[in-house]
């Protein structure tokens, strides 16, 4: 879970293997998840009151946005690399 200011370009060093710490000690390449927010401090307050839920409602929130857990990268990137957008999790 994090926020990125250009999120297609941090799904690409994600991708490269550039990422965070998590995401190279995991393996972590896959964006399932992601919501478009309107400033940095919108952003910040909707990650932090994420971090508070628990997995399973977490994973309830990414099914009910991507039912089947599609990598989103792809089209993201495509279609709007320098997107403002929080990153829940990829």
């Amino acid at each position: 879970m994090g926020m990125a200011k250009e999120l297609g370009k941090r799904v690409v060093r994600h991708n490269k293997g550039r990422g965070s710490k998590f995401v190279q000690e995991y393996n972590v390449h896959k964006l399932v998840y992601f919501e478009k927010v309107r400033d940095y401090k919108e952003a910040c307050k909707r990650e932090q009151g994420l971090k508070h839920y628990n997995r399973s409602w977490k994973i309830r929130m990414i099914e009910k946005f991507n039912p089947t857990w599609k990598d989103l990268s792809d089209k993201l990137i495509n279609s709007n690399p320098g997107s403002s957008a929080e990153d829940q999790r990829s």
